[in-house]
């Protein structure tokens, strides 16, 4: 009898989606450590993950819920949401679905009635562990991405949970898009947009004083943003800012890495190519600092 496992991952982190994850195990997989993916090493999830795409895809499905809409819906509602979206990918056949916990996500569809709910199932039923583990791997992917896309935030080892290094963080940096505003503990900062702009128009406004004609403030593709492009003296300049409130994590320009700068590199390329400017593109950073937004320094990358 095949069996639907369905669990969930990112209940309760203050940042990044909820994801519910659903397995049907073919009948000649091996189960060898298969396990609630919490009692899993990261290397021990990546490699049951893979097996199980690399057994047949059609029998996994993945539910998001990312913030805005958990914050729109609220929790209850997002994991309803995001187990229907995972069921709805699987193909495989199936004659039982046994939910990990207390609630049954399905109530109310025309799969309701073939619902086991039961604790632990993570733990105790095999499709249940492969639907933790792939669920958990799919999240912390994408929290890993979050940390190159918004630094210092510790994204890659907290995966958006409560932490003190997540709270320090919020309270220097701000928060992101990816933070939960339903959540109590979250409602408190301020949003890393608001800070942002103000930085940039210090910066901007720097700029300009010296001789810069700025072209665009947040150009963005949907693969990289801008946050300044001025020209001076027959050459365009692309400059990102840093804010810090203090230097607890290491300054504004420990987080313009080389994977930053290759980042901006291409925004610079997409731009030229896009406006169609022939002028030598030029690389700024620019860093800004503290409650009165001081520029400490804008430098050629």
């Amino acid at each position: 009898m095949a069996i639907l496992g369905i669990d969930e991952v990112g209940r309760g982190p203050w940042a990044g989606p909820l994801v519910i994850g659903a397995v049907v195990l073919p009948d000649d997989f091996d189960t060898t450590g298969l396990t609630d993916s919490k009692k899993l090493t990261s290397k021990q999830r990546e490699y049951l993950s893979q097996s199980l795409f690399s057994a047949n895809i059609s029998n996994i499905g993945l539910g998001w819920v990312y913030a805005p809409e958990l914050d729109a819906v609220g929790l209850s509602a997002a994991l309803r949401l995001a187990t229907r979206r995972a069921v709805a990918q699987v193909k495989s056949p199936f004659h039982e679905i046994i939910i990990d916990g207390t609630v049954n996500f399905l109530s109310g569809t025309k799969l309701e009635r073939h619902v086991t709910v039961l604790k632990k199932a993570d733990f105790l039923i095999p499709a249940v562990s492969a639907a933790s583990i792939v669920a958990k791997v799919a999240r912390d992917t994408y929290m890993t991405e979050l940390d190159l896309k918004y630094p210092g935030y510790g994204f890659a080892s907290h995966v958006g949970y409560g932490t003190t290094q997540h709270k320090k963080a919020l309270e220097t940096l701000g928060k992101t898009p990816e933070h939960r505003n339903s959540f109590k503990p979250i409602q408190s900062f301020k949003n890393t947009t608001a800070i942002g702009n103000l930085a940039e128009t210090k910066v901007a406004e720097r700029l300009t004083a010296d001789g810069h004609t700025i072209l665009a403030r947040n150009w963005r593709t949907h693969i990289v943003e801008i946050d300044i492009v001025s020209t001076r003296d027959d050459k365009v300049y692309f400059t990102e800012v840093k804010y810090r409130k203090t230097d607890d994590f290491g300054g504004g320009l420990a987080a313009v890495n080389a994977q930053k700068i290759r980042r901006m590199s291409l925004g610079a390329e997409l731009y030229c190519k896009a406006c169609k400017v022939s002028m030598q593109p030029i690389l700024l950073a620019a860093t800004v600092r503290g409650i009165d937004y001081e520029i400490e320094s804008i430098i050629k990358l």
